[in-house]
């Protein structure tokens, strides 16, 4: 790394490959913003819940969004970046870093078929991980593309985050092992398992080095400095998937710390010293860069509910009139399709309703309850397992602009919340280029300053406990809930 492209007090960059869109932020040493870019991405969505992309999509709004991110500062300072990109989501690629087949994204769902066939060729890997193969993860994808687009000799097995900085290194670099869990990565040995692949018919050389997010992979080629705005010569560091790269603008990396990400569905995600093993699989792990695991699971419900049985209102002015109905009548688990997968594992399970509305508004009141009786479900399931969150919760994703819902939240959980001041994705891939070489915990310490925080209200948690407790009741009546986590539920 030259020294001569450098210049100032260090900054760091953080691009988010998002499904709509790529963002780039630049962050000083202390964490706060100095510059963003972004450009957005187009989707090729058909039957069967296909859902493209073109890769090269993903490299045009990348530049565009580096290079006006760099337009407004001064890029000598920025010393490293990272990226990361949608969980699951793959492609395969030739050596001169040219797409050979379409990206399939996080949620495509061609992998279904070979699902059994991945879970019966690692069964013992699986389990040893914890881990329960879907339909929508990149091995059983990678089958699909085997068997409609054939595997190209040389082609490598790429993840968006590879693509993109393989492209700004100019070379093909190692992936990270967070990309590479969904992939048949066996994360707790650090290594693919060969036997497995070999029993999938997949060549073992399609799959490329892997190394922990935060080590050092490359650097930025002259060619993309060009078309960048980046310094030639910036340190490019292992990244890891979107999901963590929000804990880490959170700044929920120690124990007992932990984040809810409520958008259209729920992610809960916590840490853990050891490897979680849930016997349902609903729980998976992401290895810790400083050592241990994030955990975390993927519930159905989730803001989704409401722009279903509320489309095109106001949802502030419904926020408003729902304050009315602490708590409401009806007790709602509001699953918006058959199928569960956290807290519970189910795909049988249906949409549970205990008691009636009223109104209108008192039944929006019950779903903004239920989604926030499934969150509190969901960190009863983590602390069965072995994590529990019992320090500050940090609340992300688009729900937290309604005020009201977090405030609720906070009493449904009888636990003090925060609002991170800066939970961009891209922001999280800023604090780990910042971390190479060190703690990430003790860069985000740092680097994540506090945000705003919401505090249960005494007297709404004993009004809010009593329906959550038939809630739990009525879905273990109807065997949804094992009897430990629904007694450590209700404890």
């Amino acid at each position: 790394m030259g020294s001569e492209n450098f210049a100032g007090d260090p900054a760091w960059a953080g691009i988010d490959i998002g499904t709509q869109g790529v963002r780039v932020t630049i962050v000083d040493d202390s964490g706060v913003p100095l510059a963003t870019g972004s450009a957005p991405l187009h989707s090729s969505r058909g039957p069967g819940r296909r859902h493209e992309q073109d890769p090269e999509n993903w490299w045009r709004a990348t530049l565009a969004a580096c290079a006006q991110a760099t337009a407004t500062v001064d890029a000598r300072r920025i010393r490293a970046l990272a990226v990361c990109s949608t969980s699951g989501t793959v492609l395969l690629a030739d050596t001169a870093l040219r797409p050979v087949s379409p990206a399939l994204m996080y949620d495509d769902a061609r992998g279904a078929p070979h699902v059994e066939r991945v879970t019966e060729a690692g069964r013992r890997v699986w389990d040893e991980l914890s881990v329960r193969t879907q339909a929508s993860w990149a091995l059983p994808k990678l089958l699909w593309l085997a068997e409609h687009h054939g595997l190209p000799s040389g082609a490598r097995l790429m993840h968006s985050a590879d693509f993109v900085v393989s492209r700004l290194a100019g070379e093909l670099v190692a992936t990270d092992s967070s990309h590479a869990l969904k992939s048949g990565y066996d994360s707790l040995a650090e290594r693919w398992p060969e036997e497995v692949l070999s029993r999938l018919g997949l060549p073992v050389s399609m799959f490329g080095p892997v190394v922990r997010p935060g080590s050092p992979i490359g650097q930025v080629g002259a060619a993309a400095a060009e078309l960048t705005g980046l310094p030639a010569g910036c340190l490019i560091v292992a990244g890891m998937t979107d999901g963590c790269a929000g804990q880490i603008a959170a700044g929920a990396l120690t124990l007992g710390q932990g984040v809810s990400v409520l958008g259209t569905t729920l992610v809960l995600k916590g840490v853990s010293e050891r490897l979680l093993h849930d016997p349902q699989g609903a729980v998976y792990s992401h290895r810790h860069p400083d050592g241990g695991w994030l955990p975390g699971g993927a519930s159905n419900i989730g803001a989704g509910v409401l722009t279903a049985a509320f489309p095109g209102r106001d949802l502030a002015e419904l926020d408003a009139r729902a304050a009315g109905y602490e708590p409401s009548g009806e007790i709602v688990y509001p699953l918006t399709a058959r199928g569960e997968r956290f807290p519970f594992y189910r795909p049988d399970a249906e949409p549970v309703t205990v008691g009636r509305a009223g109104s209108e508004e008192e039944h929006y009141a019950a779903l903004l309850q239920g989604v926030a009786y499934g969150e509190r479900l969901g960190l009863a399931a983590l602390a069965l397992l072995g994590a529990p969150v019992t320090g500050t919760l940090a609340l992300t994703g688009g729900a937290t602009r309604s005020r009201y819902w977090c405030q609720l939240r906070a009493d449904v959980l009888g636990m003090t919340v925060e609002i991170p001041r800066y939970p961009q994705a891209s922001v999280g891939m800023a604090v780990l280029a910042a971390s190479a070489g060190g703690s990430l915990s003790g860069t985000a310490g740092r680097m994540v300053p506090p945000g705003e925080r919401m505090r249960p209200r005494p007297d709404r948690a004993e009004r809010f406990d009593k329906s959550f407790r038939r809630l739990v009741e009525a879905l273990a009546e109807r065997d949804y809930l094992t009897s430990e986590l629904a007694e450590k539920a209700v404890a």
